[in-house]
């Protein structure tokens, strides 16, 4: 618990000083975000405002792990340090980040609203996500558990859900695919929810408090070894490090907050965003809630949807809307909801979903105890 307070501590001051320290530096290079000419006109006055705000997210991340790990070592050599698990995060969430910065940098340095086309972005993204996948299906610890599983999860390992019932390779292959399908869902989940200012990064703050609350519950609740499963135990590979990094996510994204509410000095852009939903990700497959992550990440998922439903209505009906703009949140402001009045209500349904899937993993737990 120390080193959750010591991380979450470090991130929270490394984001909230480091994120004007980078407005100021955007500014001076003239790096600011171009707006949609078919968005809400009420959205055109925040030309200009600084974005790629979310490196100082991820930078805030990288420093308070670091710095977490080094200082649990010198009061006690013995520790851990970081985990096989807490490392294969951070490359998801980095390596999507460095994609979402890519995208930002060719906005801003060609001064128009789209970056890298859609086929390098799929490119780049498959790249990472294919990395990430077949590098979790190592490591194993001392026990035999690796940091992820071939077995589809709703709040653990569905055991006649397993994806490996082909063999090993067909298995690996088909993890591999079911591992990108999550990851592609959270990060254009997250992309498409950063819209209006503080939206996205209030609700993943939520999202993160929960993993922290199950990384330290499947800690408390760890089975000693994959023979022991049954008993209401939890078979993860480091959930201890998980809670810390998701305690460090979710404070370095309130640090971003401050800035980032409305009027945002500051955007996130593709950065956090991707580096946001790829973290997700990370977070459920590691922890053995894939299923689990519908519910929890609620907010994304009817986002997600109502962009789906307003294509589909479009194409099916020759160019009628569903809704009066995709994503959801913009449909309530050309409704008349105050833009602030859209993000407060969004986080409530968040908050709403999240409470929702903290109560289904603890239920579990209680049924099988």
């Amino acid at each position: 618990m120390i080193a959750l307070l010591i991380g979450a501590g470090v991130a929270l001051l490394a984001a909230l000083i480091g994120t004007p320290l980078f407005i100021r530096f955007l500014v001076n290079k003239g790096y600011g975000q171009f707006i949609r000419d078919d968005g809400p006109t009420s959205h055109h006055t925040k030309r200009g405002t600084p974005t790629m705000g979310g490196t100082v997210v991820v930078a805030a991340v990288l420093i308070s792990y670091s710095v977490t790990h080094l200082l649990m070592w010198f009061m006690n050599p013995r520790s851990p340090g970081p985990s096989a698990s807490g490392l294969l995060l951070l490359f998801l969430a980095v390596g999507m980040g460095f994609v979402g910065f890519l995208d930002d940098y060719i906005k801003i340095s060609k001064q128009r609203s789209l970056g890298l086309n859609a086929k390098a972005k799929l490119i780049l993204q498959g790249v990472v996500g294919i990395a990430f996948a077949v590098l979790a299906l190592n490591f194993p610890d001392s026990a035999g558990i690796t940091p992820a599983s071939t077995q589809i999860s709703l709040v653990r390992d569905i055991p006649w859900l397993n994806l490996a019932f082909g063999g090993t390779v067909l298995g690996a292959i088909l993890f591999v695919i079911w591992s990108n399908l999550i990851v592609t869902a959270a990060t254009n989940g997250v992309n498409l929810t950063d819209g209006l200012d503080g939206l996205a990064a209030g609700a993943a703050v939520m999202v993160f408090g929960a993993y922290t609350i199950m990384g330290i519950w499947q800690s408390n609740q760890a089975c000693g070894s994959p023979r022991e499963a049954g008993s209401g135990c939890y078979i993860v590979r480091d959930p201890l490090d998980l809670a810390l990094l998701a305690a460090i996510m979710s404070a370095a994204l309130v640090g971003f907050l401050w800035w980032n509410t409305s009027p945002a000095k500051i955007f996130m852009g593709d950065t956090g965003s991707l580096a946001i939903g790829g973290a997700i990700a990370g977070f459920a497959i590691m922890s053995r809630t894939e299923l689990l992550l519908g519910l929890i990440g609620g907010l994304f998922v009817l986002i997600t949807l109502s962009v789906i439903i307003q294509v589909g209505y479009f194409k099916a009906t020759k160019g009628k809307r569903f809704f009066k703009m995709a994503p959801l949140q913009h449909h309530f402001e050309l409704k008349g909801w105050a833009e602030v009045t859209v993000v407060v209500r969004f986080w409530i349904l968040c908050g709403l979903f999240v409470a929702a899937g903290l109560g289904i993993f603890y239920a579990e737990w209680v049924v099988l105890l």
